[in-house]
């Protein structure tokens, strides 16, 4: 259950109140079920009653993932910008949800491979390996570049797109990295260095027969974590709506676009805070991010841990431990033994605004906008289509 805010001001988007987590749809409509649907048996002549109805039966499919474009922070715009999102508003379809934790490297992997976090692994932000604590954008730990210890291909290992080998449009300074390796391996790079090669690309693509193509955007994400849900976030939506109009434009018939996200965001801004330390001092360290943090907990301290949390902090967040969080479901029906070990013992995930500051997770410059929880403002996503025009 949960219960939607809205205040009236242009910085901010609206505030959902949840009474619990949020579990991921993993058997129904969720960001996992996209690929399997478009490129499984069945095509697009049998897909789930949760696509959008322009979409069945679709010759060529162009599935768009913009980072960050959540499905409540996009339906407040259209309501109070509505000139920043023609397109976006014309565009059949509904909300699905996200993965758990609400961040990019899960979620990424999750729509290229559709597997769960709990098959693939990759189930975080930063990751813990064997208490080496992994940043996964950058494969990187505090002893600097981790694939030569961790190879992308063990540390996930679900092919992406069932196998296939499809186009992929992604920013060329993506080429070559480790995350890019472990969730979109093997497949064709298009790369671009600006947004509308795309178009170019996809038009290209599709003229010469290719019945699916996946493009990546990141724009929304980084405008909202820099610079909050302000005029520049107008200005960035503004520009992914006339991007999705030009790709529109590109679709000869009986194709069709689909636009899906990630996750959605939080504006939280200065609202952070350290665990107690009634918290800390039980901890070996964290993983996680900043809205769902995991607890490394010292031996035969957890239940220590997890009433601490509870009390100190679980009037701004939702604690709930490892196997409390597995047996829910929301990881996916099944946890392999080696994604478990990659889990912290507590996890600690933000309900309100705020963010919990781990000293070992270092940001480059202040973020606005945040994400990771488990709210609805952060899993719910949209799945939209568009014909051609």
């Amino acid at each position: 259950m949960s219960r939607v805010e809205r205040t009236p001001y242009a910085d901010r988007a609206p505030v959902i109140r949840d009474e619990s987590p949020r579990c991921p749809d993993y058997h129904g409509r969720c960001v996992t079920n996209i690929v399997p649907a478009l490129l499984g048996p069945g095509g697009t002549e049998a897909l789930p009653d949760f696509f959008p109805q322009i979409t069945r039966g679709a010759r060529q499919v162009v599935l768009l993932v913009v980072d960050g474009l959540g499905w409540h922070q996009l339906q407040d715009r259209i309501l109070r910008a509505p000139a920043a999102t023609t397109t976006l508003a014309s565009m059949q379809g509904s909300a699905i949800t996200t993965i758990a934790p609400t961040t990019t490297v899960t979620a990424l992997t999750s729509i290229a491979t559709g597997a769960t976090p709990g098959e693939h692994g990759l189930v975080g932000y930063r990751i813990d390996f064997a208490g080496r604590v992994v940043q996964m954008l950058r494969w990187a730990d505090d002893k600097g570049d981790a694939r030569r210890r961790l190879s992308p291909r063990d540390v996930q290992p679900c092919p992406p797109f069932l196998g296939a080998s499809v186009p992929v449009l992604s920013k060329a300074e993506f080429d070559g990295t480790a995350f890019t390796e472990a969730h979109l391996r093997d497949q064709r790079m298009f790369s671009w260095r600006a947004a509308s090669s795309m178009v170019v690309d996809v038009r290209n693509l599709l003229a010469s027969g290719e019945r699916f193509v996946y493009c990546y955007y990141d724009g929304v994400d980084k405008i909202a974590h820099e610079r909050g849900f302000g005029e520049h976030y107008d200005a960035e939506l503004l520009s992914v709506d006339r991007l999705i109009a030009d790709l529109a434009s590109a679709l000869p018939r009986d194709a069709v676009l689909l636009v899906t996200a990630d996750h959605g965001q939080v504006m939280v801004g200065d609202n952070t805070m350290l665990l107690a330390p009634d918290v800390t001092r039980h901890l070996s360290h964290q993983s996680g991010e900043g809205r769902f943090r995991w607890l490394h907990v010292k031996s035969g301290r957890i239940d220590e841990v997890l009433s601490a949390a509870r009390s100190l902090h679980g009037d701004v967040a939702w604690v709930m431990t490892r196997d409390e969080m597995i047996e829910q479901g929301y990881f996916g029906a099944r946890v392999a033994d080696v994604v478990r070990r990659r889990l912290g013992d507590v996890a600690i995930m933000a309900k309100y605004e705020v963010s919990f500051d781990d000293p070992a997770d270092k940001t480059y410059f202040a973020l606005q906008c945040r994400h990771g929880s488990l709210t609805s403002a952060e899993v719910d996503v949209p799945l939209l289509a568009l014909g051609a025009r």
